[in-house]
C-alpha cells in the first residue's frame, strides 16, 4: 500500500527528527514512557525548553501522552516511530564519517 504524501508534509515530519533535544527525548522514552521531570532530569534540560521540544514531537505525532494524576508519561507513539529510529542508526553506522565530514549542516 503506497500513498503519495505532499513534499511539505514529509519535510514537517522529519523536522521533528532535526534538532538534537528531539532526537535526545525520543532516544529517551523509545523503550519506556517518562515524565517531563524525568526527562529534564535525564538530559539536564530547561523544563521550558524541553517542554516546547515535546509540544513539537506530539504536534508531528511522533509521541503521545497518558494523564495520570497530576503527571503526564510520554512515549513513542507506535512501533514505526522506534524502527525508524533504529533504522536512523543502521544507516548513520555507514555513512557517519561523510555526515561527519559535511560541512554544509552545522550542528
Amino acid at each position: 500500500m503506497s500513498t503519495k504524501i505532499d513534499l511539505d508534509t514529509k519535510v514537517k515530519f522529519l523536522h521533528g527528527f532535526a534538532h538534537k533535544i528531539r532526537i535526545q527525548i525520543l532516544e529517551s522514552i523509545k523503550t519506556e514512557e517518562k515524565t517531563v521531570s524525568q526527562i529534564v532530569g535525564e538530559l539536564d534540560g530547561s523544563q521550558s525548553s524541553i517542554s516546547q521540544h515535546l509540544a513539537c514531537l506530539r504536534g508531528c505525532g511522533l509521541i503521545v501522552g497518558r494523564q495520570e494524576g497530576k503527571y503526564t508519561y510520554y512515549s513513542v507513539s507506535n512501533q514505526h516511530v522506534r524502527d525508524l529510529l533504529d533504522m536512523f542508526d543502521v544507516v548513520l553506522d555507514e555513512v557517519e564519517n561523510d555526515v561527519a565530514c559535511c560541512s554544509n549542516h552545522i550542528v
